[in-house]
């Protein structure tokens, strides 16, 4: 198949190289407002340049990846489905939730598939975890810690439109909270400082956050984030129930050292990017879009369910500015 990537900056041009390893994807039609990435991309990858993202639909694609800046998501995602061509589009559905719901609105009914980019839905061992929860083997569930720390933080320019840490980083425990628990969340407390990088402060954001996420079983949820943490990119989770306990990252590249007497776990060289945490996640995503386009699969992760983490994100940045615990209900109304 041919497949169509708008925007070819770090995570577009990553998917630009996994796409043009993949069996089913022959082709590729690449556009980006700065000309050398797009030739970049073309001498890299043999795809072909377009001057547009009208072009580019206008090229024969049979899917697209939006891979562009944020603000360009709502009107990318509508004009791939106005095309009536399949959509993979990054995370998040838009900068504003009232925005994400207006392309939701938008879309509904018109059969063509959108899938939203959440990579741990694809990852061995959260792929792993959500199969043992769903098949009963940790019992009732009563505790699930999710973390994300990186290793250190992004450029000013990117913090200060991100939309904040738990609507650009957090937003993924959110979404793998429901996607592994198969449980909404019905009321958050978010708590954060700021303990390094000044420019983040400047920006009215937090650089280190935790949350405590009420599930609607009863579960609770413990959410620990950071921009810094020294000693590489770490992303785990634990799952606790009353039959069984297992964990997610718990592998010889977890960037963490144990000061316990004769342990030499974790002993590899630690993750220190993202890229390298989720290399093999990222080609079974979008081996799986490639999937959707085929028809022989519908999409795994859609604008309902980024929009569903989307107002976990609102509430913990609400509950933090305000100091208080914050329901779903009330920004999903508000």
């Amino acid at each position: 198949m041919r497949i169509g990537i708008l925007g070819l900056g770090r995570i577009g041009a990553f998917h630009a190289e996994t796409l043009s390893g993949l069996d089913a994807v022959e082709s590729l039609v690449v556009t980006d407002p700065f000309a050398d990435a797009a030739k970049a991309a073309a001498e890299r990858f043999g795809a072909e340049v377009v001057d547009s993202p009208e072009a580019l639909l206008a090229a024969g694609v049979d899917g697209i990846v939006v891979a562009a800046a944020t603000d360009a998501h709502p009107a990318l995602i509508l004009a791939g489905v106005e095309a009536g061509i399949p959509v993979f589009c990054e995370k998040p559905v838009a900068k504003t939730m009232s925005e994400g719901v207006e392309v939701l609105k938008a879309v509904q009914g018109k059969g063509v598939p959108i899938q939203i980019g959440y990579n741990r839905r694809f990852d061995t061992g959260f792929v792993n975890a959500r199969a043992a929860v769903q098949g009963g083997e940790l019992g009732k569930l009563h505790t699930v810690r999710s973390t994300t720390l990186d290793p250190a933080p992004p450029p000013a320019a990117y913090i200060a439109a991100s939309g904040g840490i738990f609507r650009d980083c957090s937003v993924h425990d959110f979404d793998i909270i429901r996607w592994v628990t198969g449980r909404e969340v019905t009321e958050v407390y978010a708590v954060g400082g700021n303990r390094g990088a000044d420019f983040i402060k400047e920006a009215g954001d937090a650089d280190t956050t935790g949350a405590i996420l009420t599930l609607d079983d009863g579960t609770i949820a413990v959410v620990s984030n950071s921009r810094h943490n020294a000693r590489g990119y770490d992303v785990r989770m634990e799952i606790h129930g009353f039959t069984d306990s297992i964990a997610v990252g718990l592998e010889d590249k977890l960037p963490l050292r144990s000061v316990e007497p004769g342990v030499t776990f974790p002993a590899g060289t630690p993750h220190d990017f993202f890229m390298d945490r989720f290399t093999e996640a990222y080609r079974a995503e979008l081996t799986a879009f490639t999937e959707v386009v085929a028809g022989t699969r519908p999409s795994p992760c859609t604008i309902e369910d980024a929009l569903e983490a989307g107002w976990i994100a609102d509430a913990c940045t609400l509950s933090l500015h305000e100091h208080r615990p914050v329901t779903i209900a009330e920004v999903r109304e508000g």
